[in-house]
C-alpha cells in the first residue's frame, strides 16, 4: 500500500471513509492511469489520515438501524404512470372499495330490517362487518395497491409523503367510483334500500353538527394513526410477522371507531363510503362533515406520527443546520 505524503509521523487512527464525512481530511481512493500491463497488478489504492475528532454529519453519528426506512417519495412522479402496475393498483382500489361498500351497506340494511322484527345483529354486528371487511380487503390488496380503500387514508399517506400526488389522485377517483358502483348495486338489488335511506351518514337526533364533526375527526385520526403504525418499517425489526398481520389492527381500529360513533353520525371516516350512499339516495345534508372531518383527522395523524413520533422534522432541521455549518 502506498501512503500519501499527508501522513503524520505517529498516527493513531487509520481508516478509509467517504468524502462527505470530512472533505478536508478524508480517505481518498485513487486508481492509477498507468496501463495495467506496466503495473503488473491491480491499480494502486492510497489512503489518507482522518482526524478522529472531526465533527461528523448527523446521519453518520446515528447507530446502525436494523431496518430499512424508505425515504419520502417525490411529490409528482410521471414515470410511474407509464407502468402497468400503476393502473393495476388503481383497478384494485376500485374493486376493493366497491366490495367494501356493497357488503357494508347490505349489512346496515339487513341489521335495520332484523332489528325491526327480532333484534338481529344490531350495532355491534354492523361494526364487525365494516372492521372485518377492511381486514379482508386490506390483506388481499395490500401487495398490489397498498389497500387504502379510503380517500382520507390516501390523503394522509400523501401528506406523510408515502404516495405521490398523481397516485393519490387516481386512487381517490377509483375509490369514489367504486363506492358509487357498490351502492348502486345494493340499491338495485335490495328492496329495503329506500326504507333505510340507503345507509346514508347523517347527524343523529340529539347530537349537534359540532359533535358529529369531532367524531369524524377523532375516528379518522385513530384509523390513520393505526395505518402508519402497522406499516412502519420499525415494526418489522421488532416482529417479523407484522407485515402479514398489519391488516388486523387496521380492521380492529375500524371496528372500534364504529362502536363509538355509529350512534352519532353512522360512522363515516371514509368519504367514499358517505359519497356512494349520498349519490344514490340524494342525502346531502351536512355532507361536508364527512369530507372535511376525515381529511383533517388523517392530516393531523400523519403530521403527528411523521414529524413528532418519528422525529422527521428534528432530523431535517438538524441536517440543514449542519449543512449551513451551524453548531
Amino acid at each position: 500500500m502506498q501512503r500519501s505524503s499527508k501522513l503524520p509521523d505517529s498516527p493513531k487512527h487509520l481508516f478509509p471513509t467517504w468524502n462527505e464525512i470530512s472533505p478536508t481530511k478524508s480517505a481518498t481512493v485513487s486508481k492509477s492511469t498507468t496501463p495495467r500491463s506496466k503495473l503488473g497488478s491491480e491499480p494502486r489504492i492510497s489512503f489518507t489520515w482522518v482526524d478522529p475528532e472531526a465533527k461528523l454529519p448527523f446521519w453518520a453519528t446515528q447507530p446502525k438501524k436494523d431496518y430499512v426506512d424508505v425515504g419520502p417519495v417525490i411529490p409528482i412522479d410521471t414515470n410511474e404512470m407509464r407502468r402497468w402496475s400503476f393502473y393495476r393498483a388503481t383497478i384494485a382500489e376500485f374493486m376493493a372499495t366497491m366490495m367494501f361498500i356493497y357488503f357494508g351497506l347490505s349489512t346496515i340494511i339487513g341489521a335495520g330490517r332484523e332489528a325491526a322484527e327480532s333484534g338481529g345483529i344490531g350495532m355491534v354486528g354492523v361494526a364487525w362487518c365494516f372492521g372485518g371487511m377492511i381486514f379482508v380487503l386490506v390483506y388481499c390488496t395490500s401487495g398490489i395497491s397498498g389497500g387504502h380503500l379510503n380517500p382520507s387514508v390516501t390523503f394522509g399517506l400523501m401528506v406523510a409523503r408515502k404516495v405521490t400526488i398523481n397516485r393519490a389522485f387516481f386512487y381517490i377517483c377509483a375509490q369514489m367510483s367504486g363506492a358509487t358502483c357498490g351502492a348502486a348495486i345494493v340499491k338495485a338489488s335490495n328492496i329495503y334500500w329506500d326504507e333505510f335511506n340507503g345507509g346514508c351518514n347523517a347527524i343523529h337526533e340529539g347530537y349537534s353538527v359540532g359533535a358529529g364533526f369531532i367524531a369524524e375527526v377523532m375516528g379518522t385520526f385513530l384509523l390513520m394513526y393505526t395505518v402508519l403504525s402497522a406499516t412502519d418499517p420499525k415494526q418489522t425489526a421488532r416482529d417479523s410477522h407484522v407485515p402479514i398481520l398489519a391488516p388486523l389492527p387496521i380492521g380492529f381500529a375500524v371496528f372500534m371507531v364504529h362502536l363509538a360513533t355509529i350512534s352519532i353520525t353512522g360512522t363515516g371516516i371514509n368519504p367514499a363510503r358517505s359519497f356512494g350512499s349520498a349519490v344514490n339516495q340524494s342525502c346531502w345534508k351536512d355532507h361536508w362533515i364527512f369530507w372535511i372531518g376525515p381529511f383533517l383527522g388523517a392530516t393531523l395523524a400523519s403530521v403527528y406520527y411523521k414529524y413528532i413520533l418519528r422525529a422527521a422534522l428534528y432530523k431535517e432541521i438538524t441536517e440543514f443546520m449542519q449543512y449551513l455549518g451551524v453548531q
